[in-house]
Formats: C-alpha cells, sequence, structure tokens
C-alpha cells in the first residue's frame, strides 16, 4: 500500500503535455479519452449505467432518465479507475498488457485527475440531479462501497460486502429519486445480482490473485464453490422476480445462466452475470415497470 501511495502521490505529471504530445491535438485527445475509458473497466461500465437508465426510463421521462444514467456512469468511473490505480504495482508485476496504465498508455497523476474531475461531477450530478437528496445520498453510498472495496475490502473476508450494499443502492438510488420507500425485494434482488457478480468475477483471476497475495472471500473458497454461490445468487433473483412479475421466463433463464456457470471458460463467466442482470432488468421493465413500487 505504501508503493501505490508513493506512486499515487509522488509523481507529478503536466496534464496537458500529453494532450500536446504531437501537433495533431484533436487526434491526441481522442485517443486519450479512449485510453481513459478503457482504463475505467469500460464494458461493465457500459452495462451498469444502461441498466440504471432502464430502471429510470420506467420512472422518468427520457430527459432525467439520461441524467440518471450519466450520473450512474461518473460514479463507476470512479469506481474503475480507482481499482486501476490501486493495482498498478501489481499489474506491473504480472504483465497484465491489457491495463493501460500498467502497460505504459497512460500516465498515473492523468487518471487520478480524471478520477478527481468525475467524482465531482458524480456529487454534482447526485445532489442536484433527479436522483436528489436521498436518492444522492444512496448512490454515492453505493460508491463509496465500490471505492473501498478496491483500497481494502478486496483482499480481506469481507469483500463481498461492498457488492452487495453498491448493487442494492443502484435500484434503490433511482426507486428513491420518486418514492418514499424501495420494495424490499428490489434491495434483495441488488443484493442478490451484487454477490453473483462479485464471486464471477473474481473466477477469471482468482489464481493470479492468490499468487499476489489477494485473498477475499471467493479467494479463500476456491473456484468451485464461488460458482456455485453465484449460480444459487441468480436463481434466488430469478425465484424473486417470477414471484413479482409473474412471468416464469425469469425462472428458466435463471436455471440456463445456473447451468451455463459450470460450462463456460472461467473468464466468460462474469460476462455471463452481467448479460442476466441487463436480461432480467429488461423483462422488469418491460413487463412488469409499475410493480417496482409495490411492495413484495
Amino acid at each position: 500500500m505504501q508503493a501505490v501511495s508513493q506512486n499515487l502521490l509522488g509523481k507529478r505529471f503536466d496534464f496537458r503535455r500529453e494532450l500536446m504530445h504531437s501537433g495533431k491535438s484533436a487526434t491526441i485527445r481522442e485517443n486519450l479519452s479512449m485510453r481513459l475509458l478503457r482504463t475505467s473497466h469500460l464494458g461493465p461500465t457500459l452495462v451498469v449505467s444502461l441498466v440504471s437508465y432502464l430502471l429510470a426510463i420506467a420512472l422518468w421521462w427520457e430527459g432525467p432518465a439520461l441524467v440518471i444514467a450519466l450520473t450512474i456512469f461518473t460514479g463507476q468511473l470512479c469506481v474503475g479507475w480507482t481499482n486501476d490505480l490501486v493495482d498498478v504495482e501489481s499489474d506491473r508485476e504480472q504483465r497484465r498488457a491489457h491495463k493501460p496504465i500498467a502497460n505504459g498508455e497512460i500516465s498515473i497523476s492523468t487518471v487520478r485527475t480524471s478520477t478527481f474531475i468525475a467524482l465531482a461531477l458524480c456529487i454534482a450530478l447526485s445532489f442536484f440531479g433527479p436522483l436528489g437528496i436521498r436518492g444522492g445520498l444512496v448512490h454515492l453510498l453505493g460508491v463509496g462501497c465500490g471505492v473501498a472495496y478496491n483500497f481494502y475490502l478486496k483482499a480481506n473476508l469481507a469483500s463481498p460486502i461492498a457488492y452487495i450494499i453498491a448493487f442494492a443502492a443502484l435500484p434503490s438510488c433511482i426507486v428513491l429519486s420518486k418514492y418514499n420507500t424501495v420494495p424490499l425485494w428490489l434491495v434483495a434482488t441488488g443484493s442478490l445480482f451484487g454477490i453473483a457478480a462479485h464471486f464471477a468475477n473474481v473466477l477469471k483471476d482468482m489464481e493470479r490473485d492468490r499468487s499476489a497475495g489477494v485473498m477475499g472471500f471467493p479467494q479463500r473458497v476456491g473456484s468451485g464453490t464461488s460458482s456455485l454461490i453465484a449460480g444459487t445468487s441468480l436463481m434466488c433473483v430469478s425465484i424473486i422476480l417470477t414471484s413479482v412479475t409473474g412471468l416464469r421466463f425469469s425462472l428458466i433463464i435463471g436455471t440456463l445462466a445456473f447451468i451455463a456457470l459450470f460450462a463456460v471458460p472461467m473468464k466468460a463467466r462474469f460476462v455471463l452475470i452481467l448479460l442476466l442482470a441487463l436480461t432480467d432488468v429488461v423483462v422488469l421493465v418491460t413487463f412488469a415497470s409499475s410493480s417496482v413500487v409495490t411492495p413484495l
């Protein structure tokens, strides 16, 4: 952690110098933007933002829904960027060529500066946008859990807690932007998705994490148990959604996903979780958006 802190605080980098590395500043800005987006873990970031838009559009019209999605997007940028800032030394040691900071495509100070900008936007949009004070606070709680996971929770037994709270906060903050209470089934669904996402996400890098000394809960129980926990969580999500919407389609999806978790390669399991989450949200919003505010 001391080595990470020295890297985060030590090197001062002229932000403008990277933009003016050649005469084609517009092209460099575009390239810098793409490198920043790749550093943010772009796939999960976009999926979470899209899911937030689909949930918001069930309660708002397009304008506020887009602002809510942008709010969630800025929070996800903070989480993704801090993850790579904290892991930069281990990523370099393990020669992870797809990591822009680790392979030298982008500097630590550029990502750090971008993180502070995204955080300021996230706070402003959370409190002064459609989420309002209560929804904004819940959203920032979720973002804080994601950052806390990166800095501390990732490497101990409490690692699932960050995912449980953050995934429950996502739908809750959107509902609170319109209503006074959040149905318990929605909180439970978000938390279960968080559990599934955490255990599936760790699977692809489990051996690498162990060799680096990162021993969160999934690394301690192993890949087999982690797959079982992720699959069981997804089945519970499908059962809850089926009971709320009355659609057996959700249960069928959950069953297929449970089977697929043990059939697909390790690195594909987190993608499967994200696709299932998106599919279930589409089912929920399309066929039962009115039930979002109906207590179970």
